[in-house]
């Protein structure tokens, strides 16, 4: 739009390449790679991911909020175009972690769980009342925001960022965060393949996670149903993979 335009040519200088799509073009049905001369063509992945895909519930509990339900539709549009291997949490509407291109399915999980947390921990009372000295830009705030959650600087980092305040913050232990974190509830994690083992549903139970949707297709499955049915969580199965490579 002409305003949204305006507004980039104020920032930077105005330095932005702007792309005008045409919203009559349709891609082609087909897709080709080339890698080390051969060439791979296969179907582009035009499924719509909305709530059709989730009328397969498989556990004991079958109950789908809508708002449950725009979530997973949200995390599964989102993983769609992230690089596979890939796992995405959401609540309310947004992605709040996403783990892609990962070999491990499980490690997807844990990468986009530490963001999880972060994001959470960002409301934390001592976070959200951290005093910046004025003049404190906007991002450096962001990242020392980010730094305090983590807790992990060494003397030389932290000597550095305690130049972004007055007087050094007190530290946000590891049992405040604990606790904060288990306040953390329904949550939506989807993910673009199958779970292959009940281990991703453990870690996602530590944040909050209520509802799952994945495509199914493991000869685990069971066993990752099992462990949605013991931690009260509610499981779709799609059917449907959305790698993206």
């Amino acid at each position: 739009e002409p305003e949204a335009l305006e507004i980039l040519k104020a920032k930077k200088g105005g330095k932005f390449i702007v792309l005008k799509a045409d919203d009559t073009f349709v891609p082609p049905d087909m897709e080709f790679r080339m890698c080390g001369g051969l060439g791979f063509m296969q179907k582009r992945n035009d499924k719509i991911c909305d709530a059709k895909c989730l009328e397969k519930v498989v556990t004991k509990l079958t109950d789908l909020p809508e708002q449950a339900k725009l979530d997973m539709i949200t995390g599964m549009i989102a993983i769609k175009y992230t690089q596979s291997n890939s796992v995405g949490y959401s609540k309310d509407g947004m992605m709040i972690g996403v783990g892609a291109g990962q070999q491990s399915r499980v490690d997807c999980v844990k990468l986009a769980g530490r963001k999880v947390s972060t994001w959470h921990l960002r409301f934390h009372p001592k976070v959200a009342g951290l005093k910046f000295k004025e003049g404190v830009k906007r991002q450096d705030r962001v990242n020392a925001r980010v730094r305090y959650i983590e807790g992990d600087m060494d003397k030389a980092e932290l000597e550095q960022w305690v130049k972004n305040f007055d007087a050094a913050p007190e530290p946000l232990t590891e049992e405040e965060k604990k606790t904060f974190l288990a306040g953390l509830d329904g949550v939506t994690i989807a993910s673009d393949a199958f779970f292959p083992f009940r281990d991703s549903i453990d870690h996602a139970s530590k944040l909050g996670v209520k509802y799952v949707t994945q495509p199914g297709g493991s000869v685990a499955d069971q066993e990752v149903i099992g462990a949605c049915d013991a931690y009260g969580m509610t499981m779709a199965f799609t059917d449907l993979r959305l790698f993206h490579h």
